[in-house]
C-alpha cells in the first residue's frame, strides 16, 4: 500500500478543495472500495483530497447529501487536489530510465 508522509504534508498545506478555507485543511483519504479501501485498510496515499474539517466530516459520515453526491463530491475535491500539488510545485514527473 502507498504511504507517503510528505504528500500528506503537502495536501494539509493546501485550502480545502470544496469551501476554500484555509489553515485548517486534512488530507482526506477515499472511503471508496474502487479506490483501495478495505475494512480497517485505508486508501492509498494518492488518494487524497486536501478538506478542512467540517467538509471532511460531510463527505464521510454527513446525513445531509445522498452517498452518490457525496462521492461526486470528494471525486471533484480529489481533481482539484492532484491539479493543485501540480501547479504549486509539489509534483513533478521526473524522466525514467526506460
Amino acid at each position: 500500500m502507498y504511504r507517503n508522509e510528505k504528500l500528506l504534508r503537502a495536501v494539509a498545506q493546501l485550502p480545502c478543495q470544496m469551501c476554500g478555507l484555509e489553515g485548517s485543511t486534512q488530507a482526506a483519504h477515499s472511503n471508496q472500495l474502487r479506490d483501495g479501501k478495505g475494512r480497517g485498510i485505508k486508501a492509498p496515499d494518492y488518494r487524497i483530497a486536501a478538506l478542512c474539517f467540517k467538509c471532511h466530516t460531510e463527505i464521510d459520515q454527513g446525513v445531509k447529501l445522498l452517498k452518490q453526491r457525496r462521492v461526486e463530491l470528494w471525486d471533484e475535491a480529489h481533481r482539484k487536489t492532484i491539479g493543485k500539488l501540480f501547479e504549486d510545485g509539489w509534483l513533478e514527473v521526473q524522466s525514467h530510465p526506460y
